[in-house]
């Protein structure tokens, strides 16, 4: 930026910054009175007349803003379009039930993890082998078709995948792990699980997938198909997208015509524990599809789901699988530390601090808390 241009706050940053902090605009406020004093006049009203484009933030204040968010000024001054709903729509196999608060934090940290990557893999070398297709599903292409369609576009072979981060990300998508909400356990198969993973296949972008760090590794294969299906269906909101992703995951990890066999004779817990190891899925999404393939009746599917919860299943099923783990996201930070960048010059390029690049990219998934990545204001 030119040295005679000043620097002025974007409103939409102050706000995704923010909400991707799960704060309040008097939680904004707040930091700020404690960084700037007894006497600092920084109120709710200020924030809020901030955040609306009504008062321009630069300066000394910009400074103070940046600081109790825990974000580099530049970022609140960044002027980049969101992806929300429409063109670039953001997914995630969610509960309903999930806060709305919850979730426009969680749209936020989706939205600066775009920022974040897009300064990181700039001018990074990467082999992309494949492209995500967009297949739309209609009256006349179900999602079972597009998975199968899926499978032919990339070559798969027949029976299971070994491993769906690997073909996401040759396909050039980009997975991390974030912690969105709290990790839930195992649920009783229901096709409404909490926030595994939010997604985003925005047209000129890389595919982005966030997976909820903590989730079972019996779901997580599941959920990045599902997320797959929404990139691969969904360019715009449909009444039954979750649904349909469902379907298309379930074909996808479960191919109608491989899996069928394993389902003749009798369906027990000792067999779907045998095919949980095959076919590296739980044993409900097992059980759910020996009944939508007709292999089992609603009293054997209803039968066997009792005597799965009678025995904790919803919560931990034996042979748990591990959970999968990204690595291009990595190998790029890596090949840029091989080749002359060191921390701090990566944090300026992700627009984050030092301290919480290192949380996010070099080390653990847990978020910091805000006091460890806010600074005190210098004087």
């Amino acid at each position: 930026m030119p040295a005679d241009v000043v620097a002025i706050a974007q409103p939409r940053m102050l706000v995704l910054a923010r909400e991707s902090r799960g704060w309040k605009q008097g939680d904004v406020a707040k930091a700020m009175k404690a960084l700037d004093g007894d006497d600092s006049k920084v109120s709710q009203a200020y924030v809020s007349r901030a955040e609306s484009g009504k008062l321009p933030v630069s300066g000394d204040r910009l400074d103070l803003y940046a600081n109790a968010l825990g974000y580099p000024a530049e970022l609140l001054t960044l002027e980049r379009g969101e992806i929300g709903a429409g063109a670039g729509l953001i997914h995630h196999r969610k509960q309903q039930a999930v806060a709305a608060p919850e979730l426009r934090r969680i749209h936020a940290i989706l939205n600066l993890t775009r920022v974040q990557l897009a300064g990181l893999l700039d001018g990074v070398p990467r082999s992309i082998e494949a492209k995500i297709p967009q297949i739309a599903v209609d009256d006349y292409l179900s999602p079972e078709e597009a998975a199968d369609e899926l499978r032919a576009e990339w070559g798969l072979p027949g029976g299971p995948i070994d491993s769906i981060i690997a073909i996401l990300e040759a396909a050039g998508g980009l997975v991390l792990a974030r912690s969105l909400v709290a990790p839930a356990p195992l649920n009783s198969g229901n096709d409404s699980v909490p926030v595994d993973a939010v997604s985003s296949c925005t047209p000129g972008e890389d595919p982005i997938v966030l997976l909820n760090a903590g989730t079972p590794g019996d779901r997580q294969r599941f959920t990045l198909a599902h997320e797959l299906g929404h990139m691969v269906m969904h360019t715009i909101p449909h009444p039954d997208q979750e649904k349909q992703a469902n379907r298309f995951a379930a074909q996808l990890l479960m191919p109608a015509k491989d899996i069928r066999a394993n389902f003749q004779g009798a369906v027990d817990l000792r067999l779907l524990l045998s095919l949980k190891e095959q076919w590296h899925v739980s044993m409900w999404a097992l059980l759910r599809r020996a009944h939508t393939l007709d292999e089992i009746s609603d009293w054997q599917y209803r039968t066997l789901a009792v005597q799965m919860a009678s025995l904790g299943y919803r919560t931990t099923e034996p042979s748990s699988l591990d959970p999968e783990q990204p690595v291009a996201v990595r190998a790029a930070v890596d090949w840029r530390l091989d080749h002359g960048s060191d921390v701090d010059s990566l944090a300026r390029a992700a627009l984050l601090r030092p301290e919480e690049f290192t949380c996010l990219y070099l080390g653990s998934t847990t978020r910091l808390p805000i006091s460890t990545i806010t600074a005190e204001v210098r004087t």
